[in-house]
């Protein structure tokens, strides 16, 4: 009966991750489609879109240098059900049902209560916060998995030393899938280790083995990520500690007590640095983050539910309470994987950020789970806490996926970038009357567009390519055979070409083919030529 219940939610997992995955979220964003055509182009010639063979530290993409765990694991599905929507998301999607099946042994593993188990890999299933990552390609989806895996295999290290070996390597596995895992793997590896003192210093010699591999397969990372302009450029551009608010606050307020010196104390511009930290730290926290309205960010959050259910904090509270009354040996890990992952999301300007702090998953539903167990044991009218429960679960569920399959495409169909994909289809339908096609860069990088969905040879697109960096070292594709991408359509107007051009831009003298609208009925392109 209990394997039975976990198939059924195994199954629960899949059909929530894989039901209409092609098309809902309604279309690839840019970087989605960029790790595709990259996951294309290395299953082609083995070398990325910038001619760099089989890269191992970075994808070079549009400047943003990604990590290049979720690029290889798309280049099988990709093979397997060629360059589209659900090849991309495939890997997501896949290790998003992974990781219900390791929250499974994983809380098992830590309370040894089965029915524990089975509620947390159910609430993470039904995850509002885990399905949209799971259903989208989210590289720190991905990573999410190899680290709770990591953890797995580190509480399973107590049984058997040799466990210690493949969890590292999983760990390692996550800082080369997402940037963020570089932040949160150190300070899980803290935690691990003050929870498994003992049995690490009876096994020091295994520990220093693994960890010495462990260190000289991470150094070449390290290496990009600490010491070269573009390893650190993206840090630079999303952390706190590159704000000059602080500094001026800082400088303001000591001019106004003529820079006594106990104003440079009180007044100390690391002070203003701390507190903008501590805000960050604590906004993971927020109730309307988590219970309300999500991440305000419509591609990471519905908007319309919270990162959790409102019934979870209940639970969470119920689960808290009981826990350290129990006194359950791994409370440390469990309470300190919670409030170690928003150290490093706090070190950026938005926050709270669902996707950076994704790897907090799965401790609050661990949590819930322990928390119904308790309540459905301690309450008096258990009965009807029996018939409720289920009750509310799914009507809670139903409720949110109403509104993500039936309103949240229709309503942020924009904010997923779409009609690029209809725009170009155009394009194909077109291209062959023309000697030029201009595309504007409207809604973003148009060229990994027209790479993607006319699923152009990569050889092809990288002897022809014209690719410049610019001084934040961001690459801008100019041009490619006869495809213009510019930000300013019209300053091109001439005879024998096709247009791609934001509502309202297309010159004066095209005939306009077509108005692409996205699915809330918005005009998002104007398809035109000019014989």
């Amino acid at each position: 009966m209990k394997k039975l219940t976990l198939i059924l939610i195994i199954l629960i997992a899949s059909i929530l991750r894989f039901y209409k995955l092609d098309v809902n979220p309604p279309s690839l964003y840019w970087d989605e489609v960029s790790l595709g055509y990259n996951a294309y182009s290395i299953s082609k010639t083995a070398h990325d879109e910038h001619r760099k063979f089989l890269p191992l530290t970075n994808f070079g993409a549009f400047g943003d240098y990604k990590p290049p765990g979720y690029i290889y694991a798309t280049v099988p599905s990709i093979a397997l059900f060629g360059l589209n929507e659900f090849a991309v998301r495939f890997p997501s999607a896949a290790f998003g049902v992974l990781t219900v099946v390791i929250t499974y042994f994983l809380t098992k593993k830590l309370f040894e209560k089965e029915k524990i188990a089975l509620v947390s890999a159910l609430l993470l299933a039904v995850s509002p916060w885990h399905l949209q990552f799971s259903r989208a390609a989210f590289e720190s989806n991905l990573a999410l998995f190899f680290s709770t895996a990591a953890i797995y295999l580190f509480v399973k290290f107590k049984e058997k030393v040799i466990f210690i070996f493949p969890s590292l390597m999983l760990f390692l596995l996550a800082m080369y899938t997402f940037t963020g895992q570089r932040l949160f793997v150190p300070f899980i590896l803290i935690i691990l280790f003050i929870q498994f003192k003992n049995e690490i210093f009876k096994n020091i010699k295994y520990v220093f083995l693994a960890g010495t591999i462990f260190t000289i397969l991470f150094y070449p990372l390290f290496k990009f990520a600490s010491y070269t302009i573009e390893g650190r450029s993206r840090f630079n551009e999303v952390t706190i500690f590159k704000d000059l608010k602080p500094i001026n606050d800082s400088t303001r307020a000591r001019s106004q007590d003529n820079f006594a010196w106990w104003s440079g104390i009180i007044d100390n511009r690391r002070i203003y640095f701390s507190h903008e930290y501590l805000v960050n730290y604590f906004d993971a926290f927020n109730p309307s983050f988590l219970f309300y309205s999500g991440d305000i960010n419509p591609r990471l959050s519905t908007q319309g539910v919270g990162e959790l259910y409102y019934f979870e904090l209940i639970l969470l509270l119920a689960g808290t309470y009981s826990i350290v009354k129990n006194k359950e040996k791994y409370a440390f890990l469990i309470f300190g994987w919670l409030l170690i992952s928003p150290l490093g999301p706090a070190t950026a300007r938005e926050t709270p950020h669902a996707l950076r702090m994704a790897h907090i998953l799965p401790t609050f539903q661990v949590i819930s789970a322990y928390g119904l167990y308790y309540l459905l044991n301690r309450f008096k009218f258990r009965k009807l806490m029996i018939i409720s429960t289920p009750l509310v679960i799914g009507l809670s569920v139903f409720a949110y996926l109403h509104f993500y399959h039936v309103h949240y495409p229709k309503e942020y169909s924009g904010e997923w970038q779409y009609g690029y994909k209809e725009a170009i289809n155009e394009v194909a339908a077109q291209q062959s009357k023309v000697g030029k096609v201009v595309i504007s860069n409207y809604i973003g990088r148009a060229y990994i567009n027209l790479l993607f969905y006319t699923k152009v040879d990569p050889a092809d697109y990288i002897a022809k390519a014209n690719v410049t960096r610019d001084e934040q070292f961001f690459y801008n594709v100019n041009s490619f055979d006869k495809y213009i991408f510019t930000d300013h359509i019209e300053a091109f107007n001439s005879a024998n070409t096709l247009y791609v051009s934001s509502p309202g831009h297309l010159p004066s003298s095209a005939l306009k083919l077509k108005t692409v609208y996205n699915l809330n009925n918005y005009p998002v392109f104007e398809v035109g030529i000019i014989p």
